[in-house]
């Protein structure tokens, strides 16, 4: 058990503050808003009695005592052993905190950063300890879906990336090391590539937004809950993936061939998007369906769980 201080009390920090103290870690939630960081404390006990009648963590109690709020960035930081920055999606922010983490928290201390998109060679070019800097980009709701993408900079050393991970296994989390850094790591290019395609088939009217979700969720969502797609054409052919390749390359290589113009991304075909989304989702009742989300989430966690056991 080490500590670990999360910087940012978004729903990102939140949830790291659940994997972190659910696994026994003592947390240390900083915010350069004290209100938020409240209120995410607040939050994070909500979430944590939710998944305790799930049978994902333990005594509610006793693992919000280990999530403490932090006055001042140095507070938080201070002699700990891992630290997850969760600040906006903006590079100068990213640049000049790592600059005052490097100098602030333990030299033996990994910092990590939870981005979406931004290469660690970005922000942690100017930093004197860039070795232990890398990207740990998490999916939302970390404490519900396991798999964190660890990215480093040329320069990141392979100890703080293999340290990094077995970190993240002992919370809990499936890493996943990128041999080399690109933008957007895998998991958002794996779901660009899907996301675009259905932008291509929504905008120009092969289906409605509502059969292209249930293409996904009702059939290659099925089988994506536990294979990914190379496991997943590997026990689609007799011969397995190279018979796969063989059959069904000339049908890719047609379909791949059609899809070269870039779908829109606003304008009048997203808002066709946002009409056709309405109709089966009204604006006021988003919230409550995130909370049906997570809900699934969790059933589907715990049985996975169960099934590996």
């Amino acid at each position: 058990m080490g500590i670990a201080a999360i910087i940012g009390s978004g729903l990102i920090g939140q949830g790291w503050a659940i994997v972190f103290a659910r696994a026994g870690w003592s947390v240390r939630l900083f915010d350069t808003d004290a209100s938020r960081a409240a209120q995410a404390h607040t939050l994070v006990a909500q979430q944590l009695r939710t998944l305790h009648e799930h049978g994902l963590a333990g005594e509610p109690e006793a693992i919000l005592a280990r999530v403490a709020i932090a006055d001042t960035l140095e507070e938080a930081v201070a002699g700990v052993d891992y630290v997850q920055e969760n600040s906006p999606e903006d590079l100068a922010v990213k640049q000049a905190l790592f600059l005052r983490l490097d100098a602030l928290a333990p030299a033996t201390a990994i910092l990590a950063s939870s981005t979406s998109s931004i290469r660690a060679s970005l922000f942690s070019r100017d930093v004197p300890g860039q070795a232990r800097c890398l990207v740990a980009h998490p999916v939302n709701p970390p404490y519900l879906v396991p798999v964190v993408e660890l990215s480093g900079a040329p320069w990141t050393a392979p100890e703080a990336i293999e340290r990094c991970g077995a970190i993240m296994q002992e919370v809990g989390q499936k890493p996943v090391v990128l041999r080399r850094e690109i933008e957007g790591f895998i998991l958002n290019r794996l779901q660009g590539a899907l996301l675009q395609e259905a932008l291509r088939l929504a905008e120009a009217g092969y289906a409605s937004v509502e059969d292209i979700d249930v293409t996904v969720k009702d059939g290659l969502g099925l089988r994506w809950s536990f294979m990914g797609p190379f496991e997943t054409i590997d026990l689609n052919a007799p011969g397995g993936i190279a018979d796969y390749c063989a059959r069904y390359n000339g049908m890719y290589r047609s379909i791949g061939a059609s899809q070269t113009s870039e779908p829109a991304w606003q304008g009048p075909a997203v808002q066709d998007l946002e009409t056709q989304r309405r109709e089966q989702l009204p604006a006021e009742d988003l919230h409550a369906r995130r909370f049906w989300r997570d809900e699934r989430l969790m059933q589907l966690l715990r049985h996975k769980q169960q099934a590996d056991e």
